[in-house]
């Protein structure tokens, strides 16, 4: 197994049409033998949408891990000096999340870990799910893109002619992205033509 032994945070944020591509994902790093710590913010907690409720999603990530949900801020903060994490995953990242990430705001218990696990110099995966990332969120994109310790899942544009600002990661590319950056490596390419795999 590809991550036997390792211990995995992964964030989940409010992009509620993307959980149906990103569980089968968790899963995968399950039977991959990762420890997979799951993080929620408010909003995935709490909303209802007609992708699914909140407390539904809340089960199935603590049935497929194992594990209880970290929900809280308090509760995300040891993820860095006390029980660190070999790597951190945010997928999906909105768009506001990540404006959130760029400029060093944490108000959600994602955030938090992803900061904490940064402060380790642990590597931090983000699977981006944003309507604005080639609007006035490129400039956020384009920092964390240059920032260490950060890594990508490749993304592309979802739906160009309908939605020209709006990219979405591959999300079954994710565990070949985690595997790359546990070896401080950025899987290639990291821009890819998203909309062939998805709807326009």
């Amino acid at each position: 197994m590809k991550l036997q032994g390792r211990r995995i945070g992964f964030g989940l944020t409010g992009s509620h049409c993307t959980y149906d591509a990103v569980i089968p994902e968790i899963e995968k790093l399950v039977k991959e033998g990762a420890d997979i710590i799951p993080i929620v913010t408010h909003t995935v907690k709490s909303t209802n949408t007609r992708f699914g409720d909140g407390e539904d999603w809340v089960k199935k990530l603590e049935e497929i891990t194992q594990n209880k949900i970290v929900d809280t801020i308090v509760k995300a903060e040891p993820l860095g000096p006390k029980l660190p994490l070999d790597c951190m995953i945010i997928a999906p990242l909105t768009g506001n999340s990540m404006s959130k990430l760029a400029n060093a705001l944490t108000d959600s218990p994602v955030l938090m870990a992803a900061k904490a696990t940064m402060r380790n110099h642990r590597p931090v995966v983000l699977g981006i799910s944003t309507n604005d990332a080639l609007g006035l969120n490129g400039v956020n994109l384009m920092r964390l893109m240059a920032a260490k310790n950060i890594y990508f899942i490749p993304f592309g544009q979802d739906a160009p002619n309908n939605k020209p600002n709006s990219m979405v990661a591959q999300m079954d590319l994710l565990l070949d992205t985690v595997i790359e950056a546990l070896e401080r490596r950025q899987i290639q390419p990291v821009l890819i033509e998203k909309y062939k795999y998805g709807t326009n």
